[in-house]
């Protein structure tokens, strides 16, 4: 009798000590944050991640009651960046600036990446929504409709050659080449602006990117279409791809992750955060000013996001040849 009241004691104690640590990781939680954020941005200072990054950080801290500071490691393909995060501490106080790079387009153009976007990553919101324009060359009077084009491609495969300055313009391009039943050559390129000024020269028929280049106004390339499932707000007059007739509905985007592991009231509170900052008048001025579309969400729909683009991408690279590296 006596054994089995000690072993009720030990049950008892052990009931109540995982209580009081149960309800001291609820206080944790609820008090969050208690100390500046950090948010990583996986590409240099200066660069388009970094300026949408810093557009709607301050306002963040406000909503947070703390300091949000970026933080930037760029590396191949901000893989050192999203590395970084899914290895950090699920606190919430270590996040990611996550394009479609990192979270949706690495895992097929990888052997191996060290973090697996789902597996290591909670989706937070989505921060914005980043249209593509197909370009060709303005004064190439064949290729000014997108049935001209498609005819150039097939009768000049000589010339078939399209620029790129990354994976996020690669991957759209080859999947508008399948869906027009085309085949196209990449030239890889260091920025979307050398793509752009090889369009113009001729070396390559066309390119697509994002409109933040300034392309949209330059006079030596044409804006053919979009590759969004909407016409830009500041471009009405330019179709979607879908409305040409060519079955491409796509557009990058950019949102907050925290380590896998994240104390779900922890992600509640970012997630309602990041809701009032991106609805915020001057956060929304900043992002539309750099003409990407203010764009936030549930983290369930960031996943299911994720969870659809991941296997899509993957799928275009094969069929397009690209061998992971």
């Amino acid at each position: 009798m006596q054994s089995i009241s000690k072993r009720k004691a030990a049950v008892l104690v052990s009931a109540l000590f995982g209580s009081v640590m149960s309800g001291a990781v609820m206080a944790q939680d609820t008090n969050f944050p208690t100390r500046p954020v950090t948010l990583i941005v996986g590409y240099t200072a200066g660069g388009g991640t970094d300026l949408l990054a810093r557009a709607f950080t301050e306002k963040l801290g406000e909503h947070l009651g703390q300091t949000v500071i970026v933080e930037n490691k760029p590396g191949v393909s901000s893989i050192l960046g999203a590395n970084y995060v899914a290895k950090a501490k699920p606190d919430g106080y270590t996040l990611l600036m996550g394009m479609s790079g990192p979270i949706v387009f690495n895992p097929g153009l990888y052997k191996s990446l060290p973090y697996d976007p789902q597996k290591d990553l909670t989706p937070v919101s989505l921060v914005a929504s980043f249209p593509l324009v197909l370009f060709t060359q303005a004064e190439n009077k064949a290729t000014s409709t997108m049935e001209g084009l498609v005819k150039y491609i097939k009768d000049n495969p000589d010339k078939a050659n399209y620029g790129s300055s990354s994976a996020a313009f690669q991957l759209p391009s080859e999947l508008f080449a399948a869906k027009a039943g085309v085949k196209l050559t990449n030239i890889p390129y260091k920025a979307a602006s050398e793509s752009l000024m090889a369009v113009m020269r001729g070396d390559a028929v066309l390119t697509i990117a994002d409109t933040p280049t300034g392309a949209l106004n330059n006079p030596r390339v044409r804006p053919l279409a979009v590759t969004s499932g909407q016409r830009m707000e500041e471009r009405p007059e330019i179709p979607t791809l879908k409305e040409l007739g060519y079955d491409v509905e796509t557009e990058l985007f950019g949102g907050v992750f925290a380590p896998a592991g994240t104390p779900p009231a922890v992600i509640k509170k970012l997630n309602e955060a990041m809701q009032k900052t991106i609805a915020d008048p001057g956060v929304h001025a900043k992002i539309k000013a750099m003409s990407v579309r203010p764009e936030s969400s549930t983290p369930e729909a960031l996943a299911e996001r994720v969870a659809k683009e991941i296997p899509m991408w993957t799928d275009i690279a094969r069929k397009a040849g690209i061998e992971p590296q």
